[in-house]
């Protein structure tokens, strides 16, 4: 069974990235977009770090892995999870996702393999040179155990990021347009630029609560840059890992329960 779907993980990336090379100019243009997105991002940690060396306990070198983290999840996000979920809501709202359920596989795995956007790779490597920059500015290497418990975040966030897109795609079969509610999400998803602990002084505390428990934006940057500087504790990487399967459960079950509201598009 695992053979077989990793077969179909391979043909859909082998057929992304055909067809991604069939515009080789677009695929370099999108590359350098990437970069130059980026770099602006990081405009606004000068200006605030430009003045005062530490904000909230995070020097600049520090609040750099975090961002360096938000660089490399939104690689993964806007190249293997938004292009295929994306598709999911015109499925749904056209009644075409008959052509999807039919299949001998499971539909979850199908709509979210359908589609990547390879060029998004750039934001990836982006995001692993913004790690070397900031452990150049902090003077010294990361230790092995922050590395390895940093990888294993890495697994964790990007469950967590599915799960919520999941979620997301899952109120498609209840209501006919989700554009906003995407749009909000992304833009919710940009706080993840910052440290957690910036958010401490707003509404006494409960943005940072709800970047933790409601809306993990925090397990998401924050924790695995903790990691990587070697000082998240080990009960919150354990939380981590629960949280985020506990998360991936919650949204398998919503996805379930929403395919049972679909109608088809010969109903």
């Amino acid at each position: 069974m695992v053979r077989r779907y990793l077969r179909l993980l391979g043909i859909q990336l082998k057929a992304s990235g055909l067809l991604a090379l069939q515009y080789r100019a677009d695929f370099f243009t999108e590359g350098v977009t990437s970069f130059f997105w980026t770099f602006t991002a990081l405009a606004p940690l000068f200006v605030v770090y430009g003045e005062r060396p530490v904000v909230e306990g995070w020097g600049f070198g520090e609040a750099l892995l975090v961002v360096g983290w938000f660089t490399l999840l939104q690689g993964i996000l806007e190249g293997a999870i938004n292009p295929s979920l994306t598709g999911v809501v015109e499925h749904i709202r056209k009644g075409t996702l008959d052509f999807v359920l039919l299949k001998p596989a499971d539909a979850q795995f199908l709509v979210s393999t359908q589609r990547f956007l390879p060029w998004r790779a750039f934001n990836v490597l982006t995001g692993l040179g913004l790690f070397v920059y900031a452990f150049v500015q902090l003077g010294r290497a990361p230790s092995l155990t922050g590395v390895l418990a940093s990888v294993l975040l890495l697994g964790t966030s990007t469950l967590l990021l599915y799960s919520l897109w999941i979620l997301t795609v899952s109120a498609a079969f209840f209501v006919v347009r989700v554009d906003n509610l995407t749009y909000l999400f992304t833009s919710i998803f940009d706080f993840a630029r910052w440290p957690s602990s910036m958010f401490q002084g707003v509404a006494k505390g409960a943005l940072t609560l709800v970047f933790t428990y409601v809306i993990p934006l925090a397990l998401m940057t924050t924790f695995p840059a903790e990691a990587m500087l070697g000082r998240l504790p080990a009960r919150s990487l354990v939380g981590a890992v629960v949280g985020s399967v506990a998360f991936a459960w919650v949204a398998r079950r919503v996805w379930l329960r929403s395919i049972g509201h679909y109608t088809s598009a010969s109903s």
